[in-house]
């Protein structure tokens, strides 16, 4: 693999990566209500499942998944099913303040859970990878490589991402410090995830 395809991937890339979504609103809420540092190591989670995506794509089991109606709705069902039910914990979630212990004792696992089952029940992700990952690899030289390569800076750059928005999760925590303006950051998000459902519900197979 050439510099110039890599100057013209890692833009492209980033682009994928920064563009808003359900994980990457996750990542804001999660900094606003649990810090930057806690919303990073959350993150873990949705990199974990973007892994597996990437694996299975390079190994061509997506074809599977494309080739595959019932298994693809099936999986675009589960997703939507976890996004409401997580837009109607965050608009019935209590807000009083709850202790330090608590929150970083309980909060880390289940917030990595949340970000891997947000993302691994996308079924479109891995088409993403099947689709877009490809065209940067030159079919001249060994694939596997260069497909490692590639998902490798994917997650480097998704890893970025998370950053970005957990620090916009930190600045905007002030403005939602008191009960009443977390109840309405909550239900802010809760909105914003019931569109991705929506979103969702409308995403055909390639």
């Amino acid at each position: 693999m050439n510099l110039a395809t890599l100057a013209l991937f890692l833009p492209a890339c980033f682009a994928l990566n920064m563009a808003p979504g359900p994980n990457n609103l996750l990542s804001v809420r999660n900094a606003t209500t649990y810090g930057f540092r806690t919303s990073c190591l959350a993150g873990v989670g949705r990199l974990l499942a973007f892994s597996l995506m990437i694996a299975l794509a390079a190994a061509g089991l997506a074809v599977v998944l494309q080739a595959s109606e019932l298994l693809f709705y099936g999986i675009k069902i589960l997703g939507v099913a976890y996004l409401l039910y997580l837009a109607y914990q965050l608009w019935t979630a209590d807000t009083q303040v709850e202790s330090e212990k608590k929150t970083r004792l309980s909060g880390l696992f289940a917030l990595s859970r949340q970000e891997f089952l947000v993302a691994i029940g996308n079924p479109k992700a891995v088409l993403i990878f099947t689709a877009f990952l490809p065209q940067f690899v030159d079919p001249a030289t060994p694939v596997a490589p260069q497909f490692l390569l590639l998902g490798a800076l994917f997650l480097v750059l998704e890893w970025i991402a998370i950053s970005a928005y957990a620090g916009m999760g930190l600045h905007m925590r002030r403005w939602f410090a008191e009960p009443g303006g977390k109840r309405l950051f909550n239900r802010c998000c809760a909105v914003l995830l019931s569109i991705a459902a929506s979103v969702l519900v409308l995403a055909r197979r390639s």
